[in-house]
């Protein structure tokens, strides 16, 4: 008869991949149970404030009468914005004329200038469908921001956002 004396030890299990589905579950559900009005305001506001000075040197030009969409595939989220003079709308809705499409992390490292737009696309994180004209004009005017200029308070946020495990 064996016995064993040394200790029997498990390995750990890696909990990164379950803290990351827990987040990106909580807010797909908490962004879905949240109604469309609301949404619309918080949104607007975000994006109005972010964007100030590129919507005062009409920046957003292209976007005018036309919708595009943006879609968080991991959180189940698609958000649609069209501009209207010098500020730019959340529209309800699932039709848009163009789509950019991928995780929300990629949508992160963008805005935290971590990969820059072009990277993105070409390895294929991010995808433009539909009007790809508008897509590639979006793609270049995110290019073309100078990320250090905007709101104190919008670099916060996205950082903030980058540390949930997603």
């Amino acid at each position: 008869m064996t016995i064993f004396t040394t200790p029997l030890t498990l390995p750990r299990p890696d909990l990164s991949s379950l803290k990351s589905h827990f987040a990106t579950r909580v807010i797909s559900k908490t962004e879905s149970a949240l109604p469309f009005r609301l949404k619309q305001t918080l949104l607007e506001k975000a994006l109005n404030e972010a964007f100030q000075q590129p919507l005062a040197d009409n920046e957003f030009y292209f976007l005018e009468g036309r919708q595009l969409g943006l879609e968080f595939s991991d959180l189940e989220i698609k958000i649609i914005i069209s501009c209207e003079g010098e500020r730019l709308i959340v529209c309800d809705g699932d039709q848009a004329d163009a789509w950019i499409k991928g995780q929300a992390r990629d949508f992160l490292q963008l805005a935290n200038r971590e990969l820059d737009p072009d990277t993105l696309f070409f390895q294929r994180r991010l995808l433009i469908e539909g009007n790809t004209e508008l897509g590639l004009a979006v793609k270049n005017l995110l290019d073309s921001i100078d990320w250090d200029d905007l709101p104190k308070a919008t670099r916060m946020g996205i950082e903030w956002l980058s540390r949930l495990p997603l």
